[in-house]
């Protein structure tokens, strides 16, 4: 999708950070204010030289739907390119918005205290079984190792971890809801959090349900 397409420039800059995950971090980038200044036009709000590139910067994020290939190698590329690398992107300012939003509202009713210390685990967490993914697992799936029942066990394991941190996101977020009246920074937190919750469903199911079994897992 070219920069053109996508439209961005004659949209509010609050309104992208709160419907586009990841939107906030370019916004910070380029020193662009989506809160206060959230109701001007991304045109008018950047300056013309940078605009094109912020366009094309806006696009890279927009929602993938193509889907999942059916060969082990191109899965496997697949799950590092659309999960691994997205949620290494994703969660280390899913992370900082939370801890504004604790910050800003700490006398808010509906705060969700303890979401940033949570989402951070989440990054340590599953920083840790990437790597264990990356560096042992895929490579001998590719290398076309017949059964790998055991280290698949352990996978499934971080992945049902994976679903409890999950089942704490959403009490702390009231399933992704922010409360009425909430500013830019929530709502695209909560817009971010939703989105991540989302992938990594699907990023575990790949796993679980389509490319472990074909190893005896």
């Amino acid at each position: 999708m070219s920069a053109t397409e996508t439209g961005f420039a004659a949209r509010p800059i609050g309104e992208i950070a709160a419907s586009l995950p990841g939107a906030t971090a370019i916004f910070r980038r380029h020193k662009l204010d989506f809160c206060c200044g959230g109701a001007a036009r991304l045109a008018d709000a950047a300056p013309a030289a940078a605009l094109p590139d912020i366009e094309a910067e806006l696009a890279t994020l927009a929602p993938e739907t193509e889907d999942a290939p059916q060969a082990t190698e191109a899965l496997i590329d697949h799950i590092l390119a659309r999960y691994h690398a997205v949620h290494r992107r994703e969660l280390p300012e899913l992370a900082r918005m939370a801890r504004r939003v604790e910050a800003v509202h700490r006398d808010h009713p509906a705060v969700p205290q303890g979401l940033a210390v949570l989402l951070e685990r989440m990054a340590f967490e599953m920083e840790a079984h990437m790597m264990k993914e990356e560096q042992a697992l895929f490579p001998m799936m590719r290398a076309g190792a017949p059964t790998l029942s055991v280290p698949i066990g352990i996978m499934r394991d971080d992945h049902d971890d994976h679903g409890a941190r999950l089942r704490e996101l959403e009490a702390l977020t009231n399933n992704h809801l922010p409360p009425e009246g909430a500013c830019t920074t929530w709502r695209a937190l909560y817009n971010g959090t939703a989105k991540f919750a989302s992938d990594l469903v699907e990023h575990i199911h790949l796993e679980n349900n389509v490319l472990f079994p074909r190893f005896g897992g």
